[in-house]
């Protein structure tokens, strides 16, 4: 007798960033009591689990992902017990609660790090990664993320720090068991709390090659003693308890690598957030330097993710998440037509629904468990900022005074920030069209609420019948918690070099499936603003309509301007 297939496998996260969901006290930043007051809006679209970005304390360097105390909620967000109230409220409407998990590195204001720096003798020291001076220079020439050395120099003990993200971002030393034993420790005391489980940020930073630490080569990520750190933390924090997520964000992460970090039998994540899809459109210089997306490319990276974790493993889906641009923005109809170039008068809200929905029932068709990203279930488009004034990204803000800097023209450089900053993520959830913010703040927010307000509403979209995005994604979540074949089917990819045509079957092994229950799928979808005649093989393998963004087709050969349909397969 089969095992029973893991819970998650057939659920939907919805992914909140706090600051930009919805504000409570008036503050103009999102917050703990806004997100409560939304709650409902979240369950109403029938996800399973919340996961939630940084609400510990922080001085905010990098908007939350510098915790400087990880047991404890920012004044900004709240308080713990408010903390505990949202939990409650999230389990009584049948949802879990996953947290943000930020151990490869802490704020510089965090305790450890303070008393690290107070002397070399002190054994929270250790707890970090320091070097002496190589020639009265950093160790070697690593990069931070954010632009700049990743190691600063502390005068107080006469040696550099090593920060693979901003300098208020001290790394971690995952070789000392005392500082392991105190995320574990940290982690446990949620786990206790109520909390269901975690979403690791680039855990795969947290095994450095300590040779390397003294040369030249970018050993800080997928080392070997990852398997080791994971298998330990398994063992310590998630072993024995039911119903946890556990989700690694892995920058450089290989299918192969992802099978073993996701294989049960090692004890290690159930799924992993690999970036080789969304890095297709950047440039080798520099992700702020534009492409186009090659949809062949895009399909067969996905397609690659899909058949390589197949046997073993597990996938996450996504398009976009806070550090991502909006994908109606960067994968539809208006970036198709963004070729022509800048001032080219391109409509960012061109097939907005048709591109909205077009791009979660193919995401959403795929096996694995998607994310929802806040806004994306209403077709939010990226911010449309033109000032650098707008900006508040620490990324955004270092790469466009360094472009400059070099001599990049300010409108260049604008330009590219408009297509790639994280920010085009990070405009507030516009509830309604009121003033001042749209129903999200009575007072003015935190970052300006982007180019799609006040067309673009929550109010809006939920009223618009069969033209509303939400709509949409209610009734593709809905068809994964039904169908075993979206589940757990296998996947083939069909005409993978074809420009405009995304289309795919999934289907169950014969002695799996349930009769009329199971029925294969096959789902197609026109990523241009033309008709598009399907290719007969294609169109001789449509049967009955399960699910179409623009209702019944047309024609059964024939796929509109941004349509997307799931059809049994015959």
């Amino acid at each position: 007798m089969t095992e029973p297939e893991p819970w998650w496998t057939g659920a939907v996260v919805y992914q909140v960033y706090p600051r930009s969901f919805a504000d409570g006290n008036g503050d103009g930043v999102g917050d703990l009591a806004g997100l409560r007051k939304h709650l409902d809006h979240i369950a109403d679209l029938g996800v399973d689990v919340i996961w939630l970005s940084p609400v510990y304390r922080s001085p905010q360097a990098d908007n939350g992902y510098d915790i400087s105390d990880h047991e404890d909620i920012d004044p900004l967000f709240g308080t713990i017990d408010e903390f505990d109230a949202l939990l409650v409220e999230v389990h009584r409407r049948g949802m879990r609660l996953v947290m943000d998990l930020v151990v490869n590195h802490s704020s510089d204001q965090h305790p450890w790090f303070r008393a690290a720096r107070r002397s070399r003798t002190c054994p929270k020291h250790d707890w970090y990664i320091w070097r002496d001076p190589v020639d009265g220079h950093e160790p070697n020439d690593w990069r931070a993320a954010f632009d700049g050395p990743a190691w600063s120099w502390d005068p107080g003990t006469g040696q550099y720090y090593l920060h693979m993200f901003t300098p208020q971002q001290p790394d971690l030393n995952w070789e000392n068991p005392d500082m392991r034993e105190a995320v574990y420790e940290m982690m446990n005391r949620w786990l206790d709390r109520g909390v269901d489980g975690f979403r690791m940020d680039v855990i795969n930073h947290i095994a450095k090659d300590d040779d390397a630490l003294s040369g030249d080569s970018d050993a800080y990520v997928m080392q070997p003693r990852i398997h080791e750190h994971l298998q330990e933390m398994h063992e310590r924090v998630f072993a024995g308890r039911d119903a946890l997520l556990t989700v690694g964000e892995m920058p450089g992460v290989t299918v192969e690598d992802a099978a073993l970090f996701t294989d049960p039998e090692r004890h290690e994540l159930d799924m992993v957030f690999q970036f080789e899809h969304v890095g297709l459109d950047h440039a080798p210089a520099s992700k702020f330097t534009r492409q186009e997306t090659d949809l062949p490319a895009l399909k067969a990276s996905l397609a690659r993710w899909q058949t390589g974790l197949e046997a073993r493993g597990w996938n996450s889906l996504y398009l976009s998440n806070h550090d991502q641009p909006r994908p109606v923005s960067r994968f539809g109809a208006a970036a198709r037509s963004a070729a022509d170039g800048p001032g080219s008068g391109t409509d960012p809200f061109a097939f907005r629904y048709e591109s909205a929905t077009l791009l979660a029932t193919v995401l959403h068709l795929h096996r694995g468990t998607p994310y929802v990203y806040q806004g994306d279930e209403i077709g939010m488009v990226d911010a449309g900022f033109t000032a650098i004034e707008q900006y508040r990204d620490v990324e955004s803000l270092n790469w466009f005074r360094g472009a400059v800097g070099r001599g990049m023209p300010t409108a260049s450089a604008l330009e590219a920030l408009a297509f790639r900053s994280r920010d085009n993520a990070r405009t507030p959830i516009p509830w309604d069209d009121s003033e001042p913010a749209g129903g999200f703040s009575t007072a003015q927010p935190w970052i300006g609420m982007g180019q799609g307000w006040p067309r673009i509403t929550v109010a809006a979209d939920r009223a618009a019948g069969d033209r509303s995005v939400y709509e949409h994604h209610r009734r593709l979540i809905d068809l994964r918690h039904r169908s075993r074949t979206v589940r757990l089917g296998t996947f083939a990819l069909l005409e993978p070099e074809h420009p405009a045509l995304w289309a795919f079957t999934r289907s169950l092994p014969a002695a799996s499936a349930r009769d009329e229950d199971d029925p294969p799928l096959v789902v197609v979808a026109n990523l241009s603003a033309s008709e598009l005649v399907l290719p007969a093989g294609v169109a001789g393998r449509a049967g009955d309509l399960v699910l179409g963004n623009l209702g019944e087709p047309d024609s059964a050969g024939r796929l509109r301007p941004w349509e997307a349909r799931v059809h049994e397969c015959r």
